[in-house]
């Protein structure tokens, strides 16, 4: 599969709060997809369970690339997942503002 070489594709993380409810998603555009779930957008868990807080996310350079890390992430301990969110933002800050 050929890919546009000016895509990049996201895998992230939501939060509902600190060390709260996480959801993993992947995307090619973070900050359109990440504004749908802080409005609410999504249908479905992220709504049900008010996750709107971008906390931690990683750009790919193919959607295959993006999916496998996905898929591997939804396979991890939550613990681990805490721990790949502490390491670079142990406040657990939204980081949707910094990527407006």
């Amino acid at each position: 599969m050929s890919q546009n070489p000016y895509v990049s594709y996201f895998v992230y993380l939501l939060a509902s709060k600190p060390r709260g409810t996480l959801y993993i998603g992947v995307t090619n555009d973070l900050v359109r997809r990440v504004h749908e779930h802080k409005n609410q957008l999504c249908d479905g868990f992220t709504q049900r369970y008010d996750i709107h807080h971008l906390v931690w996310f990683e750009t790919t350079e193919s959607i295959e690339a993006a999916i496998q890390h996905e898929k591997q992430l939804k396979n991890w301990k939550r613990d681990w997942k805490i721990a790949l969110i502490e390491k670079d933002n142990h406040l657990w800050d939204d980081l949707y503002s910094q990527i407006l």
